[in-house]
């Protein structure tokens, strides 16, 4: 089992959550974030002042995948999030030692699916 970090623009939230779902991944969770990189903030205006924003609004999803549904959680979210701006964003991928659903108990990649006994 694996977890999928991806940090992507606010604004592609939309399209990669219909786009996931579209490609039978069933389970996400999302929050909000600020951070930054290679564009290391933005420069904004506000009453004749500029100011300097150094953390841009982003999203995290994070979503738990079996190791054969990796590959197809990356190329979703890519090929939805991706603008072809700096700030699009990040994946990152990490081994799971246990997953439980607390339910029923189960547990692993039984945990993970969707599907209701």
């Amino acid at each position: 089992m694996k977890q999928v970090i991806a940090v992507i623009r606010s604004s592609q939230l939309d399209k990669v959550k219909e786009a996931l779902v579209n490609s039978g991944i069933v389970g996400m969770t999302v929050a909000n974030a600020r951070g930054f990189g290679r564009q290391k903030g933005q420069t904004q205006k506000y009453r004749g002042q500029t100011y300097k924003v150094d953390f841009l609004p982003k999203i995290r999803l994070e979503i738990a995948v079996a190791d054969d549904q990796v590959d197809l959680v990356i190329d979703t979210i890519t090929e939805a999030a991706r603008t072809g701006d700096i700030g699009d964003g990040k994946i990152f991928v990490l081994p799971i030692e246990a997953a439980y659903r607390i339910r029923t108990g189960e547990r692993d990649d039984v945990a993970l699916s969707s599907s209701e006994a």
